[in-house]
């Protein structure tokens, strides 16, 4: 009996402590030294009696145990009524909402309805059911998840009627929403990664807070737990955008179960509908693809009465931020050395930067129309793109007033420099310079050439140019090749002598020696 009037004191106490204080079940086990299990079952049976709290007087234990044990069941009209499942769970999705909230504005408009603690007992067991992925915690515009299926889709040529291509399946999903895009690209790398984002977000029409790609090369350099890499091509998409990149850390599933989740039913529900057709291009299977995911995001969710389309035009398109004016261009990005003509080479195109930054490591941004060079973030210079290889764009404003007073590599040290190998060595990078527009932009070459000496020594470098002046072959590719192939110890059949060509704008030897002096 004794037994039986303890527990009376701990049911009133774990009432008390729910309705005064408001605590949590685990709080209220911990002051009443009892299993947050058992806290469950007292307010349970509580809910069931209709028992609140401040009890009656008049109410002794023998009667409390008794309509705790032996209630009468309530008449179906007098049964609360709960509130739609999926609209708990929409407006879960929204910033700020809680269950708390939702289950205060319920009592509002139901003053009989059920107490907290069953409430959510209710709403717990319904959101059980639902797929793991909808399960998850996501809140309205907040994450964008995105991966490649495992699956690929084969383009047939259709003169050969052979396989030319297996096209590689983007998809990206709103965790809020579930609402996805995919389309097929022709591979994994930089260039379709980011123009799969552009077109995704395109068909969204609003950008979300985050993106959350898997651990992929092209988005990711270095994978990394705690501080992944991302490439710098992607950071400076989700800048355009006003985003940010948080990938999936390695090892972690849950970090990805939405997006994987996607992938399997877009692989049963669009690439599966479409595996006994045929392609002869990307675009025939995009536009097949578009067609099958319009009906997966218009086809009603399990347990949801919804459909994607509807549950992102309802929940997630309203808190997406609007997409920028323009599109983002895509850009490559890399680290170079400005070399000692202050030009820095991008495709095998010479583009100048200022003189004094010559040595320095530069940032170079790379688009179809532009070539941008950044030091410490700050830009430094800009050119139009060109395709010429092995040319130079030199703007004026990046040259030194007097070359001998400012750079200490100069034509006439190049030239003194060469001599100390040989005579054709000097007459070849002489030559080298007359030939550029500006006599820096042949110091690469020179120096090329010059380096040549260490790897296969002085004496066979002074052969090589001596054979590449007699043929007429001022370029280091040429005295390069002389090399590699062993010319330079072959004699030469016949050997042109040099001539000198006058003409005003053919400058020599003596003209850098008397402007060094």
């Amino acid at each position: 009996m004794a037994k039986d009037r303890l527990s009376m004191r701990k049911f009133k106490e774990v009432l008390r402590l729910k309705f005064e204080h408001g605590l949590t079940n685990r709080k209220i086990a911990k002051s009443c030294a009892m299993s947050h299990v058992t806290v469950g079952k007292y307010l349970t049976l509580a809910e069931n009696a209709d028992i609140t709290w401040p009890l009656p007087d008049d109410i002794d234990d023998s009667q409390l145990e008794q309509r705790l044990y032996q209630k009468v069941p309530r008449p179906d009209s007098q049964k609360p009524v709960m509130p739609q499942m999926e609209y708990l769970f929409k407006e879960l999705k929204r910033k700020y909402v809680t269950l708390q909230l939702l289950w205060y504005e319920y009592k509002q408009d139901n003053p009989e309805g059920y107490q907290y603690s069953y409430f959510c007992e209710l709403y717990q067991k319904w959101r059980k059911g639902l797929d793991i992925s909808m399960r998850q915690e996501h809140l309205a515009g907040e994450k964008l998840f995105i991966d490649y299926a495992g699956q690929t889709v084969s383009i047939i040529n259709p003169e050969t009627g052979k396989v030319e291509l297996e096209a590689q399946i983007f998809i990206a999903t709103l965790g809020a929403s579930n609402f996805s895009y995919t389309e097929a690209t022709a591979s994994q790398t930089l260039p379709d990664w980011i123009k799969s984002h552009i077109r995704a977000l395109e068909f969204f029409g609003g950008v979300p807070q985050i993106l959350v790609p898997d651990n992929l090369k092209s988005g990711v350099t270095h994978p990394c737990r705690y501080e992944p890499d991302v490439n710098p091509t992607y950071t400076d998409l989700a800048n355009h955008y006003g985003t940010t990149v948080i990938p999936t850390r390695p090892g972690k599933p849950k970090d990805k179960a939405k997006v994987e989740s996607s992938v399997l039913i877009v692989e049963r529900w669009i690439l599966a509908a479409l595996r006994n057709h045929r392609f002869f291009s990307l675009a025939e299977l995009n536009k097949a693809i578009y067609e099958k995911l319009m009906i997966f995001n218009q086809r009603p969710l399990q347990k949801m009465k919804a459909s994607r389309q509807h549950l992102f035009e309802t929940i997630d398109k309203p808190a997406l931020a609007p997409l920028p004016a323009h599109r983002y261009e895509f850009a490559q990005w890399k680290k170079a050395t400005v070399n000692i003509d202050y030009h820095v080479e991008v495709d095998h195109h010479y583009y100048s930067v200022p003189y004094q930054l010559r040595g320095k490591k530069l940032d170079v941004s790379s688009t179809a129309t532009t070539v941008t060079v950044f030091h410490k973030n700050r830009r430094v210079a800009s050119h139009l793109k060109s395709h010429r290889k092995y040319h130079y764009s030199t703007l004026p404003e990046h040259m030194p007033k007097t070359h001998q007073k400012y750079l200490e590599w100069t034509p006439s040290r190049i030239i003194n420099w060469a001599g100390k190998t040989g005579p054709c060595t000097q007459h070849l990078v002489t030559e080298i310079m007359q030939r550029k527009k500006h006599p820096e932009q042949g110091f690469r070459s020179c120096l090329g050439v010059m380096r040549l000496g260490k790897r296969y020594s002085p004496q066979r470098l002074e052969k090589a140019c001596e054979r590449a002046v007699a043929i007429g072959a001022y370029t280091f590719k040429n005295v390069e090749s002389i090399l590699k192939n062993g010319l330079d110890q072959t004699p030469l059949i016949q050997q042109t002598k040099s001539r000198s060509i006058s003409h005003p704008n053919i400058r020599g030897s003596r003209y850098y020696n008397k402007k060094e002096n």
